[in-house]
């Protein structure tokens, strides 16, 4: 049981389908008051009217005053939850610069956009969570996706700085890093997808229950395949074998092209 979320004014970024809507679903089961950002307007009003939140669509960078306003003035929980992927639909096939300032832009950028615009009335009540969506990617790699592997590094990286800069000013920040959900986005990963992540995917509804655990328990990542933490351990202790076994994975994707 989390405290503390009963009338708690939560935002969910990139809530219209897959891990956002069950944030937003699981936050309002709890008894928080929820608004609903997503760039399509007809699937943030859809979850909105079931969970009885608020819709506030369109860019994720730049919503929190009006989802703050939609919450009465305050927002205490902050899920930075909208992403985008790229990757070649060849092994090894390039991309153009676009796609990797849409990355760095939507992945990055808007929770760096959103915490400059929530910190200054959260220290100064000395409360507030900030839930980031990352990815085993960002702990790991992604073969075929390297603007989502290296802007998941910086989602990652971003959130750590937050969280070690204000934890002792009552500032809370969770880091979600599954591997495969069963989501749209994963749909669109093709053939790399198919070989990396689907085997071992979840459903959304599971990424929410490992956040209410982890928030339960005050921790800052959260894994909800818990077989991450070994492989993140491996990269760090012998990165040659574990780059060496990534790059297997690597030919394996290109044999099978």
């Amino acid at each position: 049981m989390v405290e503390a979320l009963r009338d708690a004014g939560v935002v969910v970024t990139g809530a219209g389908g897959g891990i956002g809507a069950a944030l937003a679903r699981r936050f309002a089961a709890e008894g928080a008051r929820v608004v609903v950002n997503d760039l399509d307007v007809g699937k943030a009003q859809a979850v909105a009217d079931e969970i009885g939140g608020v819709a506030v669509p369109g860019d994720a960078s730049s919503i929190v005053s009006e989802a703050r306003d939609a919450l009465g003035g305050t927002v205490d929980v902050y899920c930075a939850n909208a992403g985008v992927a790229f990757g070649g639909e060849e092994p090894g096939e390039p991309l153009d610069e676009k796609s990797w300032a849409v990355s760095w832009d939507v992945n990055v950028m808007a929770h760096v956009r959103a915490a400059n615009a929530l910190l200054p009335g959260w220290l100064e009540r000395g409360s507030g969570r900030f839930v980031s969506t990352v990815s085993a990617a960002g702990l790991l790699t992604m073969i075929g996706a390297a603007p989502y592997a290296v802007t998941k590094h910086g989602a990652y990286a971003f959130a750590e700085y937050l969280s070690l800069t204000y934890r002792h000013r009552g500032v809370k920040v969770h880091a979600i890093c599954p591997q495969g959900v069963r989501t749209d986005m994963l749909d669109a990963t093709g053939s790399a997808g198919d070989l990396v992540l689907k085997p071992t995917a979840i459903a959304p509804e599971d990424v929410a229950d490992a956040l209410f655990k982890g928030m339960a328990e005050d921790r800052f990542l959260i894994l909800p395949h818990p077989e991450v933490a070994g492989y993140y351990e491996a990269r760090a202790a012998t990165p040659d074998r574990w780059l060496a076994g990534m790059n297997h994975i690597q030919q394996k994707w290109e044999e099978a092209r």
